[in-house]
């Protein structure tokens, strides 16, 4: 049971995906129905991502029958909520409750809003799970949320926003411990292996617009690289694009390419933008890039595991909340 005398309610917010496949296509619809991303007004929007979810759905299924039928982003984002709960129960700073809510998914920010207001709260901080800030991810989310809070909030609450966490040290330490422990667990060096950062994209038309994702990866990847020492071989390239737009380059299947036919035979790929297992770990870097990377000659092929529930990634999200 809650404690009924909670003052500060933590909103940890993800992209959400499907928790069954007949949820696939209703999910890409959610997905495909946000303005902030598609940039059409509502009457074009609707009938739009109708109409793409339905065609693309499909093939959407295939991907997610592979990885066992469903999205574990929820479960995961769930245990991180919990050990964040945990760690600040332990804070002296006042009394702390966390709750989970999914952009595009459910539990939908709405629904989670409604929960936290019969809670008697002094203030919220929303701490969307995307440590780089980009229109498409974290200010669609911070969009949403307000639209939500205008209409339904209580103008007696402080609410407080998370733009980006991108430097966080903590969080930097977590990401570095996770490619030790895959190049620690496979035997591998610095030297031999390359480390391949792979981000998810966002089309070149946010940031020609002023978009600051690239820069805040480029300077997560710095931060990494540098940690890890001068000796790596270090590369950075991006995932998941879509349709016949212009994306965030270089794309992963690309720098693969790139690499194989420079000779490397060790690779190991790194999410650098993801907090969790999801689609694009578990299908696009398990299966679909491994699949890429062995048929452009590199022999030796792993990927470092998604941060989930690594201790200092919850360090981070404790630490980046106290001083919300």
């Amino acid at each position: 049971m809650r404690d009924r005398s909670a003052s500060t309610a933590v909103l940890l917010i993800n992209l959400g995906g499907p928790d069954s496949l007949d949820a696939v296509e209703p999910f890409l619809y959610n997905l495909f129905s946000d303005s902030d991303i598609m940039g059409y007004n509502r009457f074009i929007l609707k009938p739009l991502a109708k109409f793409i979810s339905r065609k693309r759905s499909p093939q959407v299924k295939e991907f997610y029958k592979l990885i066992g039928g469903r999205s574990p982003i929820l479960e995961l984002t769930n245990q991180q909520g919990e050990a964040l709960r945990k760690q600040l129960s332990m804070s002296k700073t006042g009394r702390y409750e966390v709750f989970v809510a999914m952009r595009y998914w459910r539990p939908l920010i709405e629904d989670v809003v409604k929960k936290m207001l019969t809670l008697p709260l002094k203030k919220i901080i929303v701490l969307p799970l995307y440590p780089h800030y980009s229109v498409t991810t974290t200010g669609s989310t911070l969009n949403e949320f307000n639209r939500i809070w205008r209409r339904i909030g209580n103008s007696s609450i402080e609410v407080s926003v998370v733009k980006e966490w991108y430097e966080n040290p903590l969080y930097i330490d977590a990401m570095c411990e996770r490619i030790h422990k895959a190049m620690d667990l496979n035997k591998l060096d610095f030297e031999s292996c390359h480390i391949v950062f792979s981000a998810h994209g966002i089309p070149l038309r946010f940031i020609e617009k002023g978009d600051p994702y690239a820069k805040h990866i480029e300077q997560t990847v710095s931060l990494i690289s540098e940690r890890l020492g001068p000796n790596g071989n270090y590369h950075l390239c991006y995932q998941s694009r879509v349709g016949p737009l212009k994306w965030l380059g270089p794309y992963t299947e690309e720098m693969l390419k790139e690499l194989g036919s420079k000779g490397v035979k060790k690779v190991l790929l790194v999410p650098i933008s993801f907090v969790s297992d999801h689609l694009e770990t578990l299908y696009e870097m398990d299966i679909l890039y491994k699949e890429a990377a062995l048929r452009h000659g590199i022999t030796h092929y792993y990927r470092a595991p998604a941060l989930n529930d690594s201790p200092l990634l919850i360090e981070a999200l404790k630490d980046i909340v106290l001083k919300g």
